[in-house]
């Protein structure tokens, strides 16, 4: 399956977000202990209660890296301190600004797996991202069949057993990338049915049985690092990206 291998640049000093623009940040959760602590700093009193309910400390460490991490970068785009951002929630738990004095056109998603994490932020356009760490699942067809269209089943089960691992990541990614951007949560896998061909770029084929492709969505498939697999979920079609690497500065 395709994942498009991008570069990832250390991001410029004067960060720029125009309304054609979507950035891509990539991130370990595994930091130093300085940086876990300053950025820990930074967590509201709710987050600072979330992570002191972790019982293994490198998942309390993650998770405050994680969403110190998402503070800070966001900070760059509104110009407001990381602890003074504030956040409100989706029905399904989707993230966004809340409305109080910051810019208000700034989308933003964020997705971790297995010690990585990425985030991605726009203007005025819904957006989602999906990353997965691509590990051995002997039951991968058992779960293309519970989770996937019949025709998305049929196309894995069909695949050389080198494939069918692959496939079903890739529809993963694609799948929840679209449905975190939308805000509907993983309960509509099923009624969202993606492209599967080797060697082409992703596209949403259809929702909810609905025959017309819904040509407002763009995906992107991202490689993020070797054994990773992640796509982007952008509404609309005219935006350029942009990935960066950030390194705890």
């Amino acid at each position: 399956m395709p994942g498009q291998s991008l570069l990832w640049n250390h991001p410029p000093d004067n960060l720029v977000l125009s309304s054609q623009d979507v950035h891509v940040w990539r991130a370990e959760l595994k930091q130093p202990t300085e940086w876990v602590e300053k950025l820990s700093q930074t967590l509201s009193e709710d987050e600072q209660i979330r992570a002191k309910r972790f019982y293994y400390e490198r998942d309390r460490k993650h998770f405050i890296v994680g969403r110190g991490l998402l503070r800070t970068l966001l900070s760059r785009y509104v110009g407001i301190a990381p602890d003074q951002l504030q956040f409100c929630y989706g029905s399904r738990g989707k993230p966004s600004l809340a409305a109080t004095g910051v810019d208000s056109t700034i989308q933003f998603n964020l997705s971790h797996s297995h010690g990585l994490a990425l985030y991605a932020v726009t203007r005025d356009r819904k957006i989602g991202v999906d990353l997965e760490y691509i590990r051995s699942t002997s039951d991968v067809e058992k779960l293309a069949q519970r989770f996937f269209s019949p025709r998305e089943f049929a196309i894995i089960h069909s695949l050389p057993p080198d494939q069918k691992q692959i496939a079903f990541f890739h529809a993963w990614t694609c799948k929840e990338a679209y449905l975190k951007a939308t805000g509907e949560g993983l309960a509509q896998l099923e009624q969202v049915e993606v492209s599967l061909d080797l060697g082409e770029p992703p596209r949403l084929l259809s929702i909810n049985k609905d025959c017309q492709p819904p040509t407002q969505w763009r995906l992107e498939a991202l490689t993020p690092a070797i054994d990773y697999m992640a796509t982007l979920a952008v509404e609309g079609q005219n935006w350029h990206l942009d990935c960066w690497d950030w390194q705890g500065s």
